[in-house]
């Protein structure tokens, strides 16, 4: 049965007939890179958890002090995509239909007829920069996580579909709080990664500073195209992940879960809520396009380790106990990396077994 293109939920076992489009993803990867490269200086991890997001289908929180590009690194890439673009300042007073869209009294001149027309917003586009998405009211945030949810938004009694593929990518400043209104957690889990932008380095910085004041910046142009994107996420759902990837995932997981038997002391202490399951969902999603980029046909543990932090640091709640004690959700997940056995076998799973071994062991 034919697969349709713009279904990106699309999965099945990987074929030969996929290598042609793994090697069109692995070359449109280099290019999109090379294309940032113009404007960007530095920020390589940022840059890759940003493009393992769009090749899965999900989107990302991007936090960072003011001045670090991250405005400027989102606009490049959806220039480097032949994408629409749309830039959302987020601010108090920002209404649901000034992003979704309103409908307007519409009179037909030739019958002298009225009727409802409705006017898109700005998030009928691809990609969307929700910038400082904190500072609007959650009425105005629900508006938008809704349409990343369900891809469409309701207005009155019409439902109207976003075009695909769709990429949100939100902007937070994590100083100057007053006045603003954090994301709930329930809502940022509704984000594939959480990304920190931190700042560059001596070398980096004296590079912006050099290429910023001293001649115009070169313009990025577009490298992948709409269908190329829509492809390139059928195909990471077609890579395969192996029982013992799927089972670290699931592990790492549960075990940032206090109400889990297994979990840790420090978990049990300082957490309050764990990570649910759509922190497998990404962390399997996003492995498959890791591996995808690195230009191989099966993920691996280690790109399960390489993006906990991006999936986890934003779907756990650390208690006062943590800030007390100093610890935040990327030290929790550092010490459950360090922790959990990638390659623990069923047995070890058990909680029964695990009894008995550990009294034997004693």
């Amino acid at each position: 049965m034919n697969r349709d293109i713009r279904d990106p939920t699309a999965s099945g076992p990987i074929a030969d007939s996929d290598t042609q489009a793994a090697d069109r993803l692995r070359a449109g990867y280099a290019k999109i890179r090379g294309e940032l490269g113009k404007m960007i200086v530095g920020q390589d991890a940022v840059v890759d958890q940003l493009l393992i997001a769009l090749f899965a289908n999900g989107h990302c929180i991007v936090e960072g002090v003011p001045g670090l590009a991250k405005t400027l690194m989102i606009s490049t890439l959806a220039r480097s995509l032949d994408l629409s673009f749309s830039r959302i300042q987020f601010t108090p007073d920002l209404m649901p239909s000034d992003i979704t869209g309103t409908e307007v009294i519409q009179e037909d001149k030739g019958t002298g007829t009225r009727a409802f027309k409705f006017l898109p917003g700005p998030i009928f586009a691809n990609v969307i920069l929700a910038d400082e998405i904190n500072r609007t009211p959650p009425k105005t945030q629900a508006a938008l996580l809704e349409a990343m949810q369900e891809r469409h938004v309701t207005v009155g009694r019409e439902r109207h579909d976003l075009a695909l593929p769709f990429f949100v990518l939100a902007t937070q400043n994590p100083i100057e709080q007053e006045g603003t209104y954090p994301l709930p957690e329930a809502q940022q889990d509704r984000f594939m990664f959480k990304i920190l932008i931190g700042y560059p380095s001596y070398e980096e910085e004296y590079a912006v500073a050099e290429r910023t004041t001293s001649k115009e910046l070169p313009g990025a142009r577009p490298v992948l195209s709409a269908d190329d994107i829509l492809q390139f996420q059928q195909l990471v759902r077609r890579i395969p992940a192996a029982p013992d990837v799927v089972h670290y995932a699931l592990d790492l997981v549960r075990a940032t879960r206090p109400v889990e038997p297994q979990s840790s002391a420090t978990v049990k202490k300082m957490l309050s809520w764990g990570a649910g399951p759509r922190a497998v969902q990404a962390l399997l999603l996003g492995a498959k396009a890791r591996a995808a980029i690195l230009g191989r046909h099966h993920t691996g543990v280690d790109d399960i380790r390489a993006l906990a932090h991006p999936v986890l640091r934003h779907r756990i709640v650390t208690n006062f106990s943590a800030e007390a004690e100093g610890y935040t959700p990327d030290r929790i997940v550092d010490e459950l990396l360090n922790t959990i056995d990638p390659h623990a076998t069923d047995l070890d799973r058990h909680e029964r077994f695990r009894k008995v071994l550990s009294a034997r062991g004693s």
